[in-house]
């Protein structure tokens, strides 16, 4: 694994913690449109996809972040 410095770990946390609000809201957002019985199915899957594409950054920054958890 490669060694990071205490700015680089600082910025890669603050990313982290959004992509986590990030995936949250989208999260919300989708449970909102099928709530409300939406047809639209194009809109739920690039939602979904999106959701999916962030919670894969969110894995990816977890391993530089919180090595010592994930390991």
């Amino acid at each position: 694994m490669m060694h990071l410095t205490t700015e680089q770990k600082a910025k890669m946390g603050a990313e982290l913690a959004m992509k986590r609000q990030e995936h949250k809201d989208l999260d919300a957002s989708i449970n909102a449109l099928l709530a409300t019985n939406c047809q639209d199915a194009m809109m739920l899957q690039r939602l979904k996809k999106k959701k999916l594409a962030i919670k894969d950054r969110i894995i990816y920054l977890e391993q530089f972040v919180l090595p010592d958890i994930i390991a």
